[in-house]
């Protein structure tokens, strides 16, 4: 299963200081999780054959080996600290759940 996440950063935020926090944090935080087997955080580019502006600034994958046993490494409390440093970041992220045809 994958996680695939899309947000922009608050207003005042400096992208520089999130993606320092993301490359130091919570990369290798997220990556540390038994559950999870990968993790990427990508700086959105564009929109392919198109000059209008992305409606995401960052979009997240997250492979996990299950629901529920990434749910209960995420109720830890150094995941919850984690997650909350995130939301000083992402304004409003969007959480998709998928799964491969």
């Amino acid at each position: 299963m994958r996680i695939l996440v899309l947000f922009n950063l608050k207003p005042g935020v400096d992208p520089a200081a999130y993606e320092q926090w993301a490359r130091t944090t919570d990369i290798p935080g997220v990556r540390a999780l038994a559950s999870v087997a990968d993790f990427r955080v990508h700086r959105v580019t564009g929109l392919l054959g198109s000059d209008a502006p992305a409606p995401y600034a960052y979009a997240e994958s997250i492979d996990i080996e299950g629901l529920e046993s990434f749910l209960a490494d995420v109720a830890s409390e150094t995941v919850q600290k984690v997650a909350a440093e995130f939301q000083t970041f992402a304004d409003s992220p969007v959480f998709l759940l998928t799964e491969d045809l």
